[in-house]
């Protein structure tokens, strides 16, 4: 069997980037963790059941990088860094440009996407074919990896039961509920998948 933390990056520090003359994606992949994000994320990274990590993965974003490099330090282990693992790209120059319920639109339609952007059938597949990888590469281990939260939602609806409660998304897996609202900062799922890079089980570990 092997074993995926599944890990939203921590609290990010916001900024104004009314002068920057980078695009909103650079931007968005340069947002670095607040303070709080740090302590968030060194106190996460600390529970036990990251214990026994054999190989650390993060997404190219600084945020991502930033949470994961406390696992790093803790196992002596070096951040593998894949921008597939990165946020869904909105396709957009500022979030001005954003339309109105756009993530809502978009978790409707897999293919509902705006300017260059991507859909959510295009984030789910190149997260699958990562964690594929990622699995044939690591068979037997323990392994972290830090993601974003539309993508590591995107991921999981490739799994799980998903109903609309209260204008909430609920997921369940098995009848058995994961999450009913959005993936907080550092939150952390543990995957675990057979020889064949079957699911067996999917647990929040926060909940």
């Amino acid at each position: 069997m092997t074993t995926i933390y599944l890990i939203r990056h921590s609290k990010i520090f916001k900024v104004n980037n009314e002068l920057n003359s980078d695009n909103f994606q650079v931007q968005n992949e340069k947002l670095s963790l607040s303070i709080e994000g740090e302590l968030l994320a060194q106190n996460k990274m600390s529970n036990p059941i990251f214990n026994n990590i054999d190989r650390i993965y993060s997404s190219s974003y600084v945020r991502a990088i930033q949470t994961a490099k406390y696992l790093a330090e803790k196992h002596n282990l070096e951040i593998n860094v894949i921008s597939d693992l990165g946020e869904r790209k909105f396709g957009i120059s500022s979030l001005n440009e954003l339309p109105e319920n756009f993530g809502r639109k978009q978790f409707l339609d897999e293919n509902y996407k705006i300017g260059d952007g991507e859909s959510r059938l295009e984030v789910s597949a190149r997260m699958f074919s990562t964690i594929t990888t990622i699995l044939n590469e690591n068979k037997g281990k323990n392994i972290a990896i830090v993601s974003h939260g539309t993508a590591i939602s995107y991921l999981l609806k490739k799994w799980c039961d998903i109903e609309l409660i209260n204008d909430k998304l609920r997921y369940c897996f098995n009848d058995k509920i994961l999450l009913h609202g959005h993936i907080d900062n550092c939150m952390a799922f543990k995957l675990e998948f057979d020889d064949n890079n079957e699911i067996i089980n999917i647990e929040n570990i926060d909940r």
